[in-house]
């Protein structure tokens, strides 16, 4: 089973399961906030003591890559992925999720993109989340009005400030006029879909990689995945993208990861795991023992 949370016994009821048919728990251990975090180990080291199963602990944004794994299968090794979600974007070169380390392409400077939807928004006045609001808005809109920047061109690192401020002075430049929000709304997503899909291509090309997997809440944006299938197709590259209901946080994703290592022959961590809330992504889990013995 995985755990994002507190337990469902709705899973297992949805499964035909009961709790006798677990032989492992996975759980988020990092990143994340504290108290969320440790509502949730601390349920899952009482159902894995009480059952008498193993325990794994799980790398938030592992299990955001492992979510593709329950709609498409196995991911290729090697494979490109781009996460962007709330608190995370970034640019990761993935061989082995459950054996070997995660490759750090590129990484968020500062905010995240998903951060950048729900500023943005409120500049725009548009209600929160700012993601689906600015999404709702762009369909009205021209994606070209406005001439928003593409942050940081030639890097494969991200940075949203300079859309965040240049969307607040395109809207203080409205001052005393309606604003044309869905315009605002349309070019800020083609600026980010702009961005982020070069840089994903491009880094597939120049590491040869030929399968790339889009994932993380943001991805759900319909706006923001469209050049990347266009971009895709062009470059001959395969592009892998969960549904909606996988992209946003799940158990299921948590469940995947703790499947990989149960079937790698990870070891298990020890009952006294403790949560680590800025654990940086370096292995499928952030319990060093754990990656250590699956690295060796």
């Amino acid at each position: 089973m995985g755990g994002h949370g507190l337990f469902d016994r709705g899973a297992l009821d949805a499964a035909g399961l009961g709790l006798s048919d677990i032989g492992a728990v996975a759980v988020t251990t990092g990143p994340g906030l504290s108290g969320a975090l440790q509502v949730g180990l601390a349920g899952a080291k009482a159902i894995a003591y009480a059952l008498g199963v193993p325990l794994y602990g799980v790398h938030h944004l592992a299990g955001h890559v492992a979510a593709d794994i329950l709609e498409h299968g196995p991911l290729p090794d090697p494979c490109m992925v781009l996460i962007f979600s709330g608190g995370h974007t970034s640019l990761l070169l993935v061989r082995d999720l459950a054996r070997d380390p995660v490759v750090h392409l590129g990484d968020t400077l500062e905010d995240a993109v998903g951060e950048c939807f729900d500023k943005v928004a409120r500049v725009f006045r548009l209600p929160c989340p700012g993601g689906p609001a600015v999404d709702r808005a762009a369909r009205a809109g021209d994606p070209r009005a406005v001439p928003f920047p593409r942050p940081l061109p030639g890097s494969y690192d991200f940075s949203f400030s300079g859309l965040k401020t240049a969307a607040a002075r395109w809207t203080e430049g409205h001052a005393g006029r309606e604003l044309p929000a869905a315009d605002g709304a349309a070019s800020l997503q083609e600026a980010i879909a702009d961005g982020l899909t070069r840089k994903a291509v491009a880094a597939c090309a120049e590491h040869t990689v030929g399968t790339l997997v889009v994932v993380g809440g943001v991805a759900a944006n319909a706006r923001v995945r469209a050049p990347t299938v266009e971009r895709c197709r062009a470059a001959g590259i395969a592009l892998r993208v969960p549904p909606p209901g996988l992209c946003t946080d799940n158990g299921a994703m948590i469940a995947a990861v703790g499947d990989l290592l149960v079937r790698a022959g990870a070891e298990p961590a020890p009952l006294n795991v403790p949560v680590d809330p800025s654990a940086p992504l370096e292995y499928a889990t952030p319990h060093p023992v754990t990656a250590q013995a699956v690295a060796a």
